[in-house]
C-alpha cells in the first residue's frame, strides 16, 4: 500500500508499505529531504531505505515488552509492527506519521496531541479488555518503547504517561518519584513524576514534554548523525554532534544526567532515554530533553544482600561503571550537595506505600542513598 511520510504538516517521501511484513518496499518519490527522520543519510537525493526501515520498525512495541504476545493475541495482530499502520505511525513524541495516498487526512484532525484516542491498546497492555465489539487500535500505546508496562491517557486535557513497575519489588514508579524529588532540589530540568495506583499496583505518571510543535530526537539518532572519528569516545562523540547542531547547553545536561544517575544508581540509560528537542517545522534545535525515565535503579531488581553504595556499580552509556564515568562530569558547580538533606527519610516515606518493599529492604535502601550522596559530595570535591 502507499502512503506518504509526512513530518506534521510537511510530506517527506511517498512510501511503498509492505501489508505482511509492514517493512518499507520502496520509496517511489521525494519530497522534502530536510524533514527525514535525524540520522537516516541520503546520497542524490536517494535515501538509504535500510536505515529508514530501521527507523520506521524501531517505533513498534519492542519484542520485550511484558506480556507483548498475549497482548496481540487479544487485539488481533501478528506483531506489533502491525499496529504501526493502524494508527499511521502516530506518536506523542514526535510528529512523524504515514498519511495513506488518495486518503485526505490532515495532521491536525488525527494527531494525538489535539484529538482524543482509544485507550483499547493501552487497556490491553495492563491486562483489561472490555470484550465487548470491535477493539480501537488508533493508539498511541501502539508506538510506545521501553520493556515495561506502560499506557498513555488523557486526563484534564493532557497527555499523561502510566508506567509499572516489574516484579518482585515493583519498584520502578517509586524511583521515577525518588529521582523527580532529587531534580528539584538540585533545580535540574526534568519531567515530575508523581506515583498513582492502578488497584495495588503502583504506577508512575509524567506529562507528556513533546507538544504539537516539536519532536523528541534520541541521543541515538543524534549520535548516528554524524561518523565518529575513531579517536573519539562515544561521550566524545555525542557531545561534538551536539555542538556541531548548535544544541545549547548539552555538556551541562549531561553533566546533571550522569550525577544523577551516579546517584541513584541508574543501570539503564540508553541512547534512545535521553536527547534533544526540536521546532518540527523549523527544525531549529531547542534544547535538550529533561531528564526522564529513571526507573530502573536503586537496585530495582536485587535482592537485599547486593544492596552496597559500591564505586564500580554497572552504568550507561558511556562507561561501563559509574565510578568511571563520573568523571566525564566537566563541573559541578550547579551541585549543592546541602540541597539533597533527608532525601534518605524522604524515599523511606516514600517506600512506605509499597505493599511488597518491607521494612528491612527500606532500610537498606535508604542507608544506601544516603551513601551515594555522600560518594557525590566526595566526587565533586575531588574533581575542583
Amino acid at each position: 500500500m502507499l502512503y506518504t511520510l509526512m513530518h506534521k504538516i510537511i510530506p517527506v517521501a511517498a512510501l511503498e508499505i509492505d501489508e505482511v511484513t509492514i517493512g518499507i518496499l520502496s520509496i517511489p518519490e521525494v519530497y522534502h529531504l530536510e524533514h527525514l527522520p535525524m540520522g537516516v543519510p541520503h546520497h542524490k537525493g536517494v535515501i538509504d531505505r535500510g536505515l529508514l526501515n530501521d527507523w520506521w520498525l524501531g517505533r513498534a512495541i519492542p519484542a520485550s515488552r511484558s506480556g507483548l504476545r498475549d497482548v496481540l493475541a487479544v487485539l488481533g495482530v501478528r506483531h506489533s509492527r502491525e499496529l504501526l499502520v493502524k494508527c499511521l505511525g502516530l506518536s506523542l513524541s514526535d510528529q512523524y506519521w504515514l498519511c495513506p495516498q488518495g486518503k485526505p487526512l490532515t495532521w491536525g484532525d488525527i494527531n494525538f496531541f489535539e484529538n482524543d484516542f482509544s485507550e483499547d491498546v493501552g487497556n490491553a497492555l495492563f491486562g483489561r479488555t472490555s470484550g465487548d465489539g470491535e477493539l480501537n487500535l488508533m493508539s498511541p500505546d501502539n508506538t510506545s518503547d521501553g520493556w515495561l508496562k506502560k499506557k498513555w491517557v488523557i486526563a484534564d486535557g493532557k497527555r499523561v504517561l502510566l508506567k509499572g513497575g516489574s516484579p518482585p519489588y515493583y519498584q520502578e514508579p517509586f524511583n521515577e518519584v525518588l529521582a523527580s524529588r532529587i531534580m528539584d532540589r538540585l533545580s535540574v530540568p526534568h519531567v515530575p513524576y508523581t506515583l498513582t495506583w492502578d488497584g495495588a499496583q503502583p504506577l508512575s505518571a509524567c506529562e507528556d514534554f513533546i507538544n504539537p510543535n516539536t519532536d523528541l530526537v534520541s541521543a541515538w539518532r543524534i549520535f548516528g548523525s554524524q561518523k565518529k572519528p575513531n579517536h573519539f569516545s562515544n561521550y566524545q562523540h555525542y557531545v561534538s554532534c551536539g555542538e556541531n547542531f548548535g544544541i545549547r547547553g548539552i555538556r551541562e545536561s549531561l553533566d546533571q544526567m550522569i550525577a544523577v544517575d551516579y546517584l541513584i544508581v541508574n543501570t539503564d540509560r540508553h541512547f534512545n532515554n535521553f536527547g534533544a528537542i526540536r521546532n518540527a517545522e523549523t527544525l531549529a534545535w531547542l534544547e535538550p530533553a529533561p531528564i526522564f525515565d529513571c526507573g530502573t535503579s536503586m537496585w530495582h531488581d536485587q535482592v537485599e544482600e547486593v544492596i552496597a553504595p559500591a564505586y564500580k556499580l554497572a552504568s550507561k552509556p558511556f562507561k561501563s561503571n559509574h565510578a568511571d564515568q563520573i568523571k566525564l562530569v566537566s563541573s559541578f558547580d550547579w551541585l549543592n550537595p546541602a540541597a539533597l538533606l533527608g532525601i534518605d527519610e524522604e524515599y523511606g516515606e516514600l517506600l512506605k506505600q509499597s505493599v511488597v518493599i518491607d521494612d528491612k529492604r527500606r532500610s537498606k535502601l535508604c542507608w544506601a542513598l544516603k551513601r551515594r550522596v555522600e560518594m557525590l559530595t566526595d566526587a565533586a570535591a575531588l574533581a575542583h
